[in-house]
C-alpha cells in the first residue's frame, strides 16, 4: 500500500489593485450623476409650477442603520394641496449600467428621489450612529431647494478634581 501525501495547490497570482483607477472611475460616475441634476430639477420645477404647487416640504429622520423620508407635503401658498397624478422624465444612472436611463416618475416620487440624492451627496450616512433629521423646502417659484439638516451626536465631558 502506498501512502499518498496531499499536494499543495499552486499559489494564486498576486492581486494588484489599481486604486487610482477605482477613484477615477468613481469621480467620473459622480460627475455624470451631478450633470443630470440640473435637468431633473428643471423638469421637476416646471411640473410643480404647471400643477399650481408653489413649494414642497420634505421631512426626514433616521438613526442607526435606518433612515427615511417621513413626509412630503405640497403647497399652493399657505394651502396644502395634493400632488396631481402626472409624471415627469427623470434621468438616472443605475449601479450596473453606465448608460443614462430615463424614468417616468410622479412629481412626488421625483421630489423624494432628489431629496435622497441630495442627502447622500451632502451628508452621506446621515442615518448612521445617532442619526439626523431635518427638512427640505423645494421652492418652485424661486427654483431652489433649501435643506435644514440637524445631526445628532453623543457627547461626553471629562471632569477631573484633585482634593
Amino acid at each position: 500500500m502506498t501512502q499518498a501525501h496531499p499536494t499543495l495547490a499552486a499559489p494564486l497570482p498576486s492581486l494588484t489593485i489599481d486604486l487610482a483607477s477605482i477613484f477615477a472611475g468613481h469621480a467620473e460616475r459622480t460627475a455624470r450623476i451631478e450633470a443630470l441634476r440640473p435637468g431633473n430639477k428643471d423638469r421637476l420645477f416646471d411640473g410643480l409650477m404647471a400643477a399650481g404647487i408653489t413649494h414642497v416640504t420634505v421631512s426626514f429622520d433616521g438613526e442607526g442603520d435606518s433612515g427615511q423620508i417621513e413626509s412630503i407635503a405640497a403647497w399652493n401658498g399657505e394651502t396644502a394641496v395634493d400632488f396631481p397624478p402626472v409624471e415627469i422624465a427623470y434621468a438616472a444612472l443605475t449601479w450596473d449600467d453606465s448608460e443614462i436611463e430615463m424614468r417616468q416618475l410622479s412629481l412626488e416620487d421625483a421630489v423624494e428621489q432628489l431629496a435622497y440624492d441630495f442627502l447622500s451627496d451632502t451628508h452621506g450616512g446621515w442615518e448612521n450612529n445617532d442619526g439626523a433629521y431635518g427638512e427640505f423646502c423645494f421652492d418652485a417659484a424661486a427654483r431652489s431647494i433649501h435643506l435644514e439638516f440637524n445631526e445628532r451626536f453623543t457627547s461626553s465631558e471629562l471632569f477631573t478634581h484633585d482634593f
